[in-house]
């Protein structure tokens, strides 16, 4: 017969072995992650309640994308009791720039691996919003590799993130094979943003094969059509079979659901993208 210290104890294995599946039941082996961005506004509203909320449908990372001015204790103590990791943080390259020395000891206080620049700029501030030139992307990778040796001189690791514009033929190029050719390899990781890759034309499992020790992260949405609005996970047209099954060959350490739009109550639809990361199989 069982008594109740060892009852305990099996109840408390069961747990360990729920959360164990529940955060590595990911086609990639991996802790089921969600990109902040999608809960922007309730995060506004209710920092602490929102990564509650996110952490009880199965999420155990996650990647800010701003911490509306929490302070680094705040910050810990709403993950800790989200049972949430932050691994990964945003910023726009126009503001990684100037506010670096306050950026990167807040990041390392809250426990981020990743510092990611989640967009470019010009490198005339004058250019307003004109697409960027050649010139531009390339004086971007010069700013990656100078930013990413203070990343890694903090103890953390500094990736890009891209959209669409990364994959628009500019000059005889594409800016983001410029930007792989012309960054330090052993300093600057990629962040793959899988369906905005294929909204501009391409296929992520090609950049996956060919730069497997470049792409570090991934975003995973899904839209109708190939086109945005983004939908839930498994409700639009992209196969993310072949792309799990190239990322396998890779050195992947992190990905991110990322649901920009909602036809159906947000955590509805982002308990809809956990349970896709959970069945889904390459």
């Amino acid at each position: 017969m069982m008594n109740r210290r060892d009852f305990v104890k099996s109840g408390a294995a069961a747990s360990v072995v729920a959360m164990t599946s529940i955060s590595r039941a990911t086609p990639l082996g991996l802790p089921l992650g969600l990109q902040l961005y999608s809960v922007r506004e309730p995060l506004q509203k209710d920092f602490a309640g929102t990564l509650k909320q996110v952490g009880s449908l199965g999420y155990r990372e996650v990647e800010a994308a701003g911490f509306y001015n929490h302070s680094v204790d705040d910050v810990k103590a709403a993950l800790a009791a989200a049972g949430l990791r932050c691994v990964s943080a945003h910023y726009p390259l126009g503001t990684l720039k100037p506010q670096i020395d306050q950026i990167l000891p807040f990041c390392k206080s809250v426990g981020v691996e990743y510092v990611v620049c989640s967009s470019p700029m010009h490198q005339n501030e004058s250019a307003g919003k004109a697409e960027l030139t050649l010139d531009d992307w390339r004086w971007n990778a010069d700013q990656f590799n100078d930013i990413a040796g203070k990343v890694n001189a903090a103890g953390m690791h500094f990736a890009y993130h891209n959209h669409v514009a990364e994959f628009a033929e500019t000059g005889g190029a594409l800016p983001y094979e410029v930007l792989l050719k012309n960054t330090n390899p052993a300093k600057v990781n990629f962040e793959m943003d899988c369906g905005w890759v294929i909204v501009a034309g391409h296929d992520p499992v090609q950049y996956l094969k060919q730069f497997p020790t470049r792409i570090v992260m991934l975003h995973i949405k899904d839209f109708k059509d190939n086109k945005p609005p983004s939908v839930a996970l498994g409700n639009g047209s992209i196969d993310y079979k072949p792309i799990f099954a190239a990322a396998k060959t890779g050195h992947i350490r992190h990905c991110f659901v990322e649901q920009e739009e909602f036809q159906q109550p947000m955590m509805e639809a982002l308990a809809i993208d956990a349970r896709y990361m959970k069945a889904v199989r390459s």
